[in-house]
């Protein structure tokens, strides 16, 4: 395999930054309301000329009011949550991790869900409480799956399913309080739903998702030797606690962030991860950009098939990152029990 310099890095996530923009522009094109290519573009060009008067007002609107932002929803979502499962992956050393199978993105959806209940006007509050919910369902998770003073992968993952359960219970007997007119609303949320603007300004959740992946970017060389095992990354002189905060701190927000703006999508932080190992190896320094960047690709796409596969009618996001990701789900743990 060819050596990983930064010229390497640049050069992949720089193709895959072009495929996201491909995706970009067929997800514009494509919907309810057809636009073409030309319209598209000569739309941008206009928008960025400030020559706003020669914009038809049907392309206004079907571009920037409503599938831009969605676009740009999915993009903040995809790497969000494909990011924090890298990160998982790493620390638990198992490719079956993921914020969704851990019970991390139901937790978040709990926090936000009590947030909307107790504060539903105080901005920012939602992305606390999710990050908040986040926090505490790895922490339980993490701390059930111990056994001996060691990560038992086994016990973890059953500790993720359990939490899945419980909090989705608790989920459910909250939404039994909710009135009728919201409850279809909040359950069509809760499967992913990329249509609802955030409550807050985009710039603030970008710069949290930028805060999170570059934090977990600076631990990717620490990473790649905890893949080795922690008592070997530790006589290599690696803080492995540091790291384990580190990591856990960042994916938890990345997962309260991305549930707090779609609801819980499952399976991105699953398979785009290992996606990205089978196509580019599992060196940390370039498995973090790719997968964030192959994350916001899922998402895009995802909700352009969302949009239009029964249009005028949309799916939830969720179902249909569950359609391919279930099954991957359910390859990796075959080939991990054998």
């Amino acid at each position: 395999m060819r050596p990983l310099t930064p010229r390497r890095v640049v050069l992949i996530s720089a193709a895959l930054g072009a495929v996201l923009f491909i995706a970009v522009v067929i997800s514009l094109r494509m919907g309810a309301y057809p636009i073409s290519v030309p319209e598209i573009v000569m739309t941008l060009v206009d928008r960025f000329l400030g020559r706003s008067s020669q914009i038809p007002p049907d392309f206004w609107n079907v571009v920037y009011e409503i599938r831009l932002p969605r676009i740009a929803l999915g993009i903040l979502v995809g790497a969000s949550l494909s990011t924090a499962g890298a990160g998982f992956q790493a620390l638990l050393r198992n490719p079956l991790a993921d914020p969704y199978v851990l019970g991390v993105s139901s937790g978040a959806a709990l926090g936000a869900i009590i947030s909307l209940a107790l504060a539903p006007e105080t901005p920012g509050m939602i992305q606390l409480a999710a990050f908040a919910g986040a926090g505490a369902t790895i922490a339980v998770v993490y701390f059930l799956g111990r056994r001996g003073g060691h990560v038992d992968t086994a016990t973890l993952l059953l500790a993720g399913i359990v939490a899945v359960s419980f909090l989705s219970a608790v989920i459910m007997f909250l939404m039994t309080m909710l009135p009728g007119r919201e409850l279809r609303g909040m359950a069509f949320w809760l499967m992913g739903d990329l249509a609802s603007p955030p409550p807050i300004s985009s710039r603030w959740l970008y710069l949290l998702l930028v805060i999170g992946v570059g934090s977990i970017y600076t631990t990717s060389s620490d990473l790649n030797l905890i893949l080795t095992g922690e008592q070997e990354a530790r006589h290599l002189g690696v803080n492995v606690n540091r790291v384990k905060v580190v990591v856990y701190v960042a994916a938890s927000l990345l997962t309260g962030l991305a549930v707090s703006v779609s609801g819980a999508i499952g399976y991105v932080g699953l398979l785009v991860p290992h996606l990205m190992r089978m196509m580019f190896g599992s060196d940390y320094r370039l498995l973090v950009p790719t997968s964030a960047l192959g994350g916001a690709v899922l998402i895009v796409l995802a909700d352009l098939l969302a949009r239009t596969v029964v249009a005028p009618t949309e799916l939830p996001v969720g179902a249909m990152t569950a359609l391919v990701g279930a099954p991957v789900f359910i390859y990796l743990m075959r080939r991990r029990v054998r």
